[in-house]
């Protein structure tokens, strides 16, 4: 289809908000310039599908997630946009509205809102609980509404207070799609009662993740990390330049067999991609003026602060096939040998991704991560994740998984789809959670099988939504690629499973 056709298609399309035709006009004019140059290799990975681009465009001119210090623009106003600095608790919440609708990303909306107890905590004054319950609602509603993309992710914890508190439940009174929402979890800091709160959202909304903070802390300097999008941890007053992914089945399908594959394929592909990363950071830091934005010149991000996310998916294929050609046996997620092969994998990226310097990454160096997928992908699992319709029972997921966690600092999911009795006894959810984490696990995060919010990727959908966008569209941006993502990659066939075994995973 020409340019031409694709937007009058666009333009014609009755399920479309004016809006939305807007953002996808903007992505057709951005694809129709030319692509960075590519080596002719790199050219070719590319197109054949072994590394992909995210579908980030063709011309960088904005990085992928931009975590702004919020608390610094709370402190110190804003010259650019007018502001003084807020004085009060309304004040506050005005400042972060206005700012929001200025901080950029790959979706065209902020993908992350701050550590948002943390940050409002200083502006309470003398209001009690039901003003400030009042006032959140409204905050909550708005942001649904105005910026309605599922990506969009707040922050809590790990400190017990009544913002967090608050926060909690009007999240699990509205059930909102939009923002996504991560708990910070501390031992030292984190009462089970705030985490048992957290556990009985999961079990009728999805939300939140729970994020084992003491991992993710000691991965970052100061100001620290925050948890974007699905469940992408980056540096806070940074964030990613770009996320560009390796399709680890396509990889093992060009190897002969698992030497082959970790010795030779494995590197030069992960080379290959790392050229990918370095053209597109190169337009986006030295050609596209994004570094010259009053983001920059007020301190809000620092150009030093922004890395590339060095994504992987499909491990569970790659880990059947190299199986297969080297004459071995086994299944990933219920065998250990398999289990062990991809720990090896994971711990071979690592390896690389360590040695590899980039010059326009913090630290001089990419970060891991899981891919979470899209909603194109067939035939592929995302990240490190089990297959759907294949999953074990939970603690048996768990300790499958959780080695690989230490590997991924820029960010790692598992999706346990579990049993509607699970509402009944949110307190074995917890032990699951806290027995995943005392296993090494990063991340936790749950779907409860017959809620109309579920997640997809990392990101929220409801399946009403779903069900009726066909015939009607839908306001919330990322419904459409929920809806592509249940007819192409079997999210809907997750297995669903009874925490039965739950003390399992603690006692290991």
């Amino acid at each position: 289809m020409s340019f031409i056709e694709q937007c009058r298609r666009i333009v014609r399309d009755p399920h479309l908000s004016a809006a939305q035709k807007a953002r996808l006009l903007s992505l057709e004019a951005e694809n129709a310039l030319p692509y960075p140059d590519l080596p002719d290799e790199v050219r070719i990975a590319r197109e054949e599908g072994i590394i992909c681009d995210m579908f980030e465009g063709h011309a960088p001119y904005k990085p992928r997630y931009v975590l702004p210090d919020y608390e610094r623009f709370l402190a110190q106003g804003s010259r650019w946009l007018e502001l003084s600095p807020p004085k009060d608790f309304d004040e506050a919440l005005e400042a972060l509205r206005i700012l929001y609708h200025h901080v950029p990303s790959v979706t065209a909306m902020p993908v992350w809102l701050g550590r948002l107890d943390r940050l409002l905590l200083p502006f309470i004054g003398d209001l009690d609980e039901a003003t400030l319950y009042r006032k959140l609602k409204a905050f909550w509603i708005y942001l649904d509404r105005v910026l309605p993309d599922a990506f969009m992710h707040v922050n809590l914890g790990p400190d017990d207070n009544i913002l967090c508190r608050l926060l909690l439940r009007i999240d699990a009174e509205l059930a909102q799609v939009a923002p996504n929402l991560t708990l910070f979890w501390d031992p030292e800091s984190t009462p089970d009662s705030l985490l048992l709160q957290a556990a009985d959202n999961i079990t009728t909304t999805g939300k939140p993740h729970i994020a084992n903070y003491p991992l993710h802390r000691q991965a970052f300097d100061e100001p620290g990390v925050g948890i974007v999008s699905c469940y992408n941890a980056l540096p806070i007053a940074g964030g990613a330049n770009t996320l560009v992914r390796l399709n680890l089945k396509a990889v093992a399908e060009r190897s002969r067999d698992l030497e082959h594959f970790i010795g030779e394929q494995l590197p030069r592909y992960c080379e290959l991609m790392s050229r990918l990363i370095e053209a597109r950071c190169r337009v986006l830091h030295r050609e596209s003026g994004f570094f010259e934005s009053f983001l920059v010149s007020e301190g809000l991000i620092r150009e030093e602060r922004f890395v590339p996310m060095f994504g992987i998916y499909a491990m569970a294929e790659a880990v059947n096939l190299l199986l297969e050609k080297s004459g071995l046996t086994g299944r990933y997620g219920h065998d250990e040998g398999a289990n062990r092969l991809g720990h090896r994998i994971s711990a071979t990226l690592a390896s690389f991704v360590q040695g590899r310097e980039f010059a326009h990454a913090w630290q001089g160096r990419a970060l891991l991560h899981a891919q979470g997928g899209l909603s194109v992908d067939t035939g592929t699992t995302p990240g490190v994740r089990i297959p759907y319709g294949e999953e074990p029972d939970p603690a048996s997921h768990l300790l499958a998984l959780a080695p690989h966690h230490g590997y991924y600092p820029s960010g790692i999911s598992e999706i346990l789809t579990l049993d509607p009795t699970i509402r009944s006894n949110p307190e074995a959810l917890v032990q699951l959670c806290k027995g995943g984490f005392a296993l090494g696990l990063r991340e936790f995060t749950a779907n409860v099988q017959g809620n109309d919010l579920m997640r997809v990727t990392g990101y929220m959908v409801k399946l009403s939504d779903i069900h009726a966008h066909g015939e009607q569209g839908s306001r919330t941006n990322t419904t459409a690629l929920g809806a592509e993502a249940a007819e192409n990659t079997g999210i809907l066939g997750r297995q669903p499973r009874v925490v039965s075994h739950e003390q399992l995973a603690g006692q290991r």
